[in-house]
């Protein structure tokens, strides 16, 4: 299973956060629908004056026919308030329809983007974040945001308009009974910003909370074999039991204080309701007020019972939107790389590196490329290149410090250190999957820092120790390596990798393989994996250890026919075994976070103590494959 990397602390509520600046930052996604949302706040707000048309129509009802009684007023009257009636209903209706649309296109848009940058954000950032976090932010927090903007945004404005206008009426109507239903609006809006605080913290902690669990979920999914191998699925069980128990209690705590606020958004107006009433009463008995006008009076302020006691469920729906933008914004404010201009002039050719012109050896058959020829290509070389992970400590080393190297075009290099020595994080230097601190690496005299990344990974073509397959067939996932690619170049893939395996699965290379292809074993995920670096004939190949998981009779097969691939191309290739080595023209020795020495293969175990007992490990873990090794240190194991 992989290992669980918490994200950075995120901002939590305080005085110096404003949920209202975390949701207008909303404002570039919803400004091309701003018109159909415009319109629909258009819209409910006549729907609302409709619903408070209907009080005003009851009065003239009592006070007119029925205290006249007229019967047909009273019909009269009743199609009225059913006519406003419906009309709001119809409003109401128009409303969904009208923003639909839009706010699934704004979803739409922000997910797409959010997408589009974890793509280009580099693998430092992934390194760093849990896979469940981010899942969580593309999914959970974009749908809160979706909801926001389809109803709290557009009845927080229409309900404060009913509210003003509401008590506009009231006011007209009978002034003193207005100020009664007046009076709770000041303890609301001290309550409201009280709570308003400790429920964004707690719906932040608690979408925090879901993304960990989702992390979890995910990788015991992705584990289930180790889990079930080790059997430690009772162990997984506490792990998910003790996280989404924190997550139950965090719901809890939102539900208590959402159930707080609500008990006093609830009651307070209910009581001035009540005292306006008990007022109301009395002015009738005195005569200084008609019937008409007290109902009136009182089916407004009823209707407005709604209007008032959404707002603590309003509230609570903005502030769980105003912590999913703040984790939304968290991923897109994560400066990406910068997009290098194709217009870019090359770098000057580069330098010699001392070390190599004494140990270069020709080879028996110098090859060429049938592409270009060897004067117009001066191969991969890497000058002063030093790596530093970003967040490690300030006191620790760099991975690689100073590096120095030149594989010539056509050729073929062995990258070889012990474990941890740093050789996978120089390979994924090259095809820019880290950036190089310090130095430069250069393509063909071309600094990959000046080149587009669409070009430089069209020139590099990679494949890891970790075989990564996705979830499609067996041939999408091997041209993934061939933009444009065909059967042609699929089959030749599959040629060179010995991978005529997927023949005989159920639907061949049309064949699902499965999440992470856990449906192979990893000998054909690895070999698949190899295809896909190969297919698409490319002009530099970094090979991170691509033999590793290979029988003896299959990685001679694979190397028999990778020979063929490497002789058209430039390659640089992590080697642990001396069968890999032998596919090299020389080897480079990493140590120390430096190339310690290069040289053929036979040069370095003749003059290099620690590549000697390097290669006899390798043997002794291997099998006899190259006697000399052990025989050049007297035989020591």
């Amino acid at each position: 299973m992989t290992e669980t990397h918490e994200p950075p602390e995120p901002p939590r509520p305080n005085g110096g956060r404003s949920a209202v600046r975390s949701l207008l930052r909303l404002w570039p996604y919803v400004r091309p629908v701003r018109g159909r949302l415009v319109t629909a706040a258009a819209v409910t707000v006549v729907a609302s004056c409709a619903g408070l048309a209907i009080p005003l129509a009851l009065k003239w009802i009592v006070d007119g026919p029925v205290a006249g009684g007229d019967p047909s007023g009273v019909w009269l009257g009743g199609g009225l308030v059913l006519l406003l009636g419906l009309l709001e209903a119809s409003l109401f209706a128009v409303r969904r329809f009208v923003t639909a649309r839009p706010l699934a296109r704004v979803e739409a848009d922000m997910r797409a983007d959010l997408y589009r940058h974890l793509q280009r954000l580099p693998v430092a950032f992934h390194d760093r974040w849990a896979s469940g976090q981010l899942l969580s932010r593309s999914t959970t927090d974009l749908t809160l945001l979706r909801i926001f903007l389809a109803f709290p945004l557009t009845f927080l404005l229409v309900n404060g308009a009913t509210i003003v206008a509401g008590f506009v009426v009231l006011l007209i109507q009978q002034w003193v009974l207005g100020l009664v239903l007046l009076a709770p609006v000041v303890p609301l809006v001290i309550i409201c910003a009280y709570f308003e605080e400790r429920y964004s913290r707690a719906a932040r902690t608690a979408q925090d909370q879901s993304g960990d669990l989702a992390t979890v979920v995910e990788e015991s999914v992705l584990g289930i074999r180790i889990i079930k191998g080790f059997g430690r699925h009772r162990g997984q069980e506490k792990a998910f039991a003790a996280l989404a128990g924190r997550l139950r209690g965090t719901e809890l705590h939102k539900a208590h204080l959402l159930g707080l606020l609500w008990a006093f958004i609830m009651s307070l107006p209910e009581l001035a309701i009540g005292a306006a009433l008990v007022l109301g009463v009395l002015q009738v008995a005195d005569g200084e007020l008609s019937a008409g006008t007290l109902v009136a009076f009182l089916s407004t302020a009823l209707a407005l019972r709604w209007p008032v006691e959404s707002m603590g469920f309003l509230i609570a729906i903005s502030n769980e939107a105003a912590t999913a933008a703040d984790r939304y914004f968290e991923v897109m404010d994560t400066p990406a790389p910068r997009q290098e201009a194709a217009s870019q002039v090359a770098s000057p050719p580069p330098r010699e590196t001392p070390q190599e012109a004494p140990r270069e050896t020709p080879r028996e058959t110098p090859r060429e490329t049938p592409r270009e020829t060897p004067r117009e290509r001066s191969g991969l070389r890497l000058e002063g290149v030093g790596f530093r992970y970003p967040d490690a400590p300030a006191g620790a080393p760099p991975v690689l410090d100073g590096v120095d190297l030149h594989i010539r075009a056509g050729e073929t290099m062995a990258l070889v250190g012990t474990t941890g020595s740093g050789k996978t994080t120089l390979t994924a230097l090259v095809p820019r999957l880290h950036e190089a601190t310090s130095g430069r690496i250069t393509l063909d005299g071309r600094d990959i820092a000046a080149m587009p990344r669409e070009r430089l990974r069209e020139l590099v073509s990679v494949a890891f120790e970790d075989p990564t397959l996705f979830s499609a067939s067996v041939g999408e996932n091997v041209l993934m390596g061939a933009e444009g690619g065909g059967e042609a170049e699929l089959r030749r893939a599959l040629q060179v990798a010995q991978a005529g395996f997927v023949d005989s699965l159920p639907e061949g290379t049309r064949t699902q393989v499965g999440e992470q292809g856990l449906s192979l074993s990893g000998g054909q995920r690895q070999r698949l994996a190899l295809a896909r670096a190969v297919a698409g004939d490319p002009r530099f190949l970094i090979l991170d250890d691509p033999l590793s998981a290979l029988d003896v009779h299959t990685e001679a097969l694979v190397e028999a026919a990778l020979r063929e691939v490497l002789a058209g191309t430039t390659a640089l290739v992590v080697a642990h075994r001396p069968s890999t080595v032998m596919l090299a023209d020389r080897v480079a020795l990493l140590s120390g976070g430096r190339i310690a020495a290069v040289g053929t293969h036979h040069e370095l175990l003749r003059t290099n103590r620690e590549y000697a007992l390097l290669m006899a490990g390798d043997e002794d873990r291997g099998g006899a494959a190259d006697a000399p090794y052990a025989r050049h240190e007297g035989g020591r194991r």
